[in-house]
């Protein structure tokens, strides 16, 4: 496999993590009684924790390996 496709692969996993990370905590956020807008607050705040998570560990590993 050539590295740009390893590259888009990768990114594409990262954002379907971060998506089912997203959808699971505002449906927690909803069983747990928050309303509509608090667990979409929520949601959004795990999405860009997972994205913030990847580049961190995508900095370190660059870091490391160069």
């Amino acid at each position: 496999m050539s590295a740009p496709t390893v590259a888009l692969f990768t990114v594409c996993l990262i954002l379907i993590t971060a998506l089912v990370v997203a959808a699971a905590a505002g449906k927690l956020a909803r069983l747990d009684g928050a309303t509509y807008p608090a667990a979409c607050l929520r949601a959004a705040t795990a999405f860009a924790a997972v994205l913030t998570l990847a580049a961190a560990i995508t900095g370190a590993l660059a870091a490391a390996l160069t």
